[in-house]
Order: structure tokens, then sequence, then C-alpha cells
């Protein structure tokens, strides 16, 4: 699906401020899936996001599905390191992407929500308790698993 110049538009300003962030432009330094950065993982997930909810008619809160989709990975740092504080990336990144996008923007508590409960159903206590944060969940993980396989494809 393809974003019109209008949607494009209205993403791009809902982003302002936030994709631009010298926090945020450092997610292009670490690789998510394969060849992806963690900026464009979360610029890919931000914008399905955006269409499924369009597209669906969903009703979310753009606004803040956006900015909670955008920031769910702003964890800052290369997990596939072989380092201790990395074993457990799955269970733990949105803990510390959670501190990180507190420390640099300021969040609503939906927001909050969702970059919480992102990894669910791996993270099976932190159900996801908004429909923004559920959208957020389906598109994380169908961008992720379209990366992977890219990534296996290309190998």
């Amino acid at each position: 699906m393809k974003l019109s110049r209008q949607e494009h538009k209205t993403l791009r300003g809902l982003l302002k401020g936030i994709s631009d962030a010298p926090a945020a432009q450092r997610m292009r330094r670490f690789k998510q899936h394969g060849s992806v950065t963690t900026y464009r993982h979360c610029a890919d997930v931000t914008r399905l996001c955006f269409l499924l909810n369009r597209r669906l008619h969903l009703g979310a809160d753009e606004r803040t599905l956006v900015r909670g989709a955008f920031l769910h990975d702003l964890y800052l740092y290369d997990w596939h390191d072989k380092d201790a504080a990395h074993k457990w990336h799955g269970f733990h990144h949105a803990d510390k992407a959670l501190e990180n996008a507190d420390r640099y923007f300021q969040l609503n508590p939906k927001e909050r929500g969702m970059i919480y409960s992102h990894m669910w159903p791996l993270n099976l206590t932190r159900v996801p308790k908004s429909r923004e944060a559920l959208i957020l969940c389906v598109a994380d993980k169908l961008c992720a698993l379209r990366e992977t396989l890219l990534c296996r494809r290309r190998k």
C-alpha cells in the first residue's frame, strides 16, 4: 500500500520534531534485522500503523499512534553485540526504549503503553491496553517478519 501525497504530508507533519531529533537519528547507527537500520524499521512500522489505521478505519488517535510507533525501538544499542546485557534483548529492549523516549520526548500515557507492550505476545504479561498499542504490535511483527525474510533471501 502506498501513501497518497496528502497522507505523506500528514505523516511527515506528525513526525516533525521526533524523526529529525538527534536521539532518533542515532537509530541510524544500529542494525535491526538484516541490513535494515533501527531507524528504517521504526519508520516502516510507523508508516504501516498509519496506513492500517486509515485504510481499515480503525479509529486510533493518529498523533499518538505515529509517535508511539516511531519511538517503540528507541533503545539505542546494537543488540547483535555479544554482550551479556543484550542477551535477553527481545524481553527487555522495550524498557530501554521507553526510558529513552521518556528522556528525550514528552510522551502521553498511551504512547508509553505502546512502547511498553509492543513485544506482546513474546512478553505475555504486557498485553496491549489500547487500540494504538494493538495496531503497533501487529505492524511491528509484520515489518520484522518482512525484514527477516528479505535478509534470508539475500543470503
